[in-house]
């Protein structure tokens, strides 16, 4: 992987991570940066994911491998949530 590529898959990852959040009700108890480390995590997964089900080029924009990645997200939030403390 190419530095321009880790780059795009950190920005991709942040709004993933935002989606992901915004993809389960009710508020969870994490925060900013918890959501965006989700998301980065959760978007190279997510690409392994697709890749791995040969889904992840496409000529088009790749929906099956954002959605991966995007589910990811959301269970990445509501675990951590889950598991985080609340103040």
């Amino acid at each position: 992987m190419e530095i321009s590529g880790i780059i795009s898959a950190i920005v991709i990852g942040i709004v993933i991570g935002v989606l992901g959040r915004l993809a389960i009700p009710g508020r969870q108890h994490i925060g900013v940066l918890w959501t965006i480390a989700i998301g980065i995590i959760a978007a190279f997964i997510g690409t392994g994911i697709a890749s791995g089900l040969g889904v992840a080029d496409t000529k088009g924009v790749d929906w099956v491998e954002w959605l991966i990645q995007i589910a990811l997200a959301a269970l990445g939030v509501a675990a951590v949530s889950k598991v985080k403390p609340r103040r």
